[in-house]
Formats: structure tokens, C-alpha cells, sequence
């Protein structure tokens, strides 16, 4: 009787639970809409991000919300729920302070077209750059190209090594490299510079701000398209897996002063898989 308990225990003890499942598989989401379907996946490296998602669908949070803010190239937002409901002119999406979480931002995660994404308060109020859980966005975007994403990281690079370089190349290092090349000491020059320099490389190749698109970034927006200057401001927890048209069919309506559509599209949203 002992041997059947203990076995019955470690049984019941090895099942896997809802929590358990959903950290260590990606979850998959259905949105439903008057204008179409989307299947979405929430990655199951944004944990945080991924449960708080799952709770608010559990608790019927975004349906009858409506993608209220859509601009085509850029996003369709929704989710809030002060757009239930909301009549036409209303203003809509100022979500809710007290449901936010911190950053989870993942290297592979970027704003490809059909990222999932958090929006959140700007950086003056918001400097960890804590997201706004109780609403979403999609990014829509553009096709960019190859030499267009080098200028983007060039607007952002050059002037951060300028900054960087200016902090180690001070004027009185300047004038004792200077003294130095006239005096022709060759080995005191070197030293001084190679340090110079170590530190230089060193600052910039560290810079969290510095903009490097990965072969894979490059891949997506230049086929598929998004929006590249929102990556590593705002956590990706997700993305379109079905349904992209869908998304087209809502950045392409027609839209009043504060990029509301004309026509409501309201959502009703389920879990199809923790």
C-alpha cells in the first residue's frame, strides 16, 4: 500500500502544470477580429511579459478593446481598456500606470513586421524603460534597405565614438602626444596612444547605445520590413505567426487626427496553447 501511494504521489508529482509548461514553451495566442484572424507565439525568453499576457487573456481583459491607434509603416496598437466601448473622438490608450513591468529585452528579439510588442511612458518618466503591460502593439513598418540601415547606424555610431573619443583624447593628452612627435620619442608616443586608443575601443565596443543590425535584422527588414529604431527601447515578447494580412488590412483603414480608424476593430482574444 506504501509503494502504491508513494507511487501515486510522485505520479501526480510529475505532471506538468499550466505555470510549468508555459516557461518552458512558447505560448500561442489567437486575436480575433471584425477585420480577420491572427494566430500570435509569445517567446518563452520574456517570461514575464509572456505570463502577464496569459493572465489578462484568462481574465478577458482585451476583449471588446479595440486596435485604437494605427499608422501604417509604423504600428497597430490596442488592448487598453478605455477603448471598450469608447465613442467616436474619445481620446483612448492611456493604459494603466499601476501595470507595469520591467525590460526584458532579448538580443534575437527585434521589430520585425508582426513583432508583439509593450508600449510604454517615455524615458524623462520612464528611465529603466519599464513596459506599459496592460496594452500591445504590432509592428508594421517598411522594407528597408541594405545602405539604408548602414546610414541608420552611422547617425547613431559616429557621434557616439566622437564622444567617446573626446572623453580620452583631452587637450593636455593632445599636447603631450604633441611634445612627444616633435621630440621624436617614438616608444613614450606609442605607449600613450595604444592606451588611449584601448580605452576607446574598449568604451565603444561596450556601448549599450550603439547600433550594430545582426545578419538577421538586416534579413527581416529588408525582405519582410518593421520598424528598427523602436529595437532595445521596447520589449518584443512575441510575434505574428498567421495572419500578417490581417494586420495590413488595419494599418491600411482610414483614420481620424488621433490615428483612431473610422471603423472600430475590436479583438477578442484566446489562448490556444500555454
Amino acid at each position: 500500500m506504501r509503494k502504491i501511494n508513494l507511487f501515486l504521489i510522485l505520479f501526480l508529482f510529475l505532471i506538468p502544470t499550466k505555470n510549468s509548461l508555459a516557461q518552458s514553451t512558447n505560448s500561442i495566442i489567437l486575436i480575433e477580429t471584425n477585420m480577420g484572424n491572427m494566430k500570435i507565439m509569445l517567446y518563452k525568453e520574456t517570461p514575464k511579459h509572456r505570463q502577464n499576457f496569459l493572465q489578462l487573456v484568462e481574465n478577458d481583459h482585451f476583449d471588446g478593446t479595440l486596435f485604437y491607434r494605427v499608422i501604417k509603416g509604423f504600428v497597430a496598437q490596442g488592448g487598453s481598456q478605455d477603448s471598450r466601448n469608447a465613442p467616436a473622438g474619445k481620446m483612448i490608450g492611456y493604459g494603466d500606470a499601476n501595470r507595469t513591468i520591467e525590460s526584458e529585452f532579448h538580443p534575437k528579439f527585434f521589430h520585425k513586421k508582426g513583432a508583439i510588442a509593450s508600449p510604454r511612458q517615455p524615458d524623462k518618466v520612464n528611465i529603466f524603460k519599464e513596459s506599459d503591460v496592460s496594452q500591445f502593439y504590432i509592428a508594421h513598418g517598411r522594407v528597408f534597405t541594405d545602405a539604408e540601415l548602414t546610414a541608420m547606424e552611422k547617425e547613431v555610431n559616429v557621434p557616439l565614438r566622437k564622444r567617446i573619443v573626446k572623453r580620452y583624447l583631452t587637450p593636455k593628452k593632445r599636447q603631450i602626444l604633441d611634445s612627444l612627435k616633435k621630440a621624436k620619442k617614438v616608444e613614450e608616443f606609442r605607449a600613450i596612444a595604444n592606451k588611449i586608443k584601448e580605452s576607446i575601443d574598449f568604451d565603444y565596443s561596450a556601448a549599450r547605445e550603439k547600433l550594430e543590425f545582426t545578419p538577421e535584422q538586416r534579413k527581416a527588414y529588408t525582405t519582410v520590413g518593421g520598424v528598427p529604431h523602436l529595437d532595445a527601447n521596447y520589449t518584443v515578447f512575441g510575434e505574428v505567426i498567421s495572419g500578417l494580412e490581417v494586420l495590413d488590412k488595419i494599418v491600411n483603414l482610414k483614420t481620424d487626427g488621433n490615428d483612431r480608424p473610422y471603423t472600430d476593430v475590436k479583438m477578442k482574444v484566446k489562448i490556444l496553447q500555454y
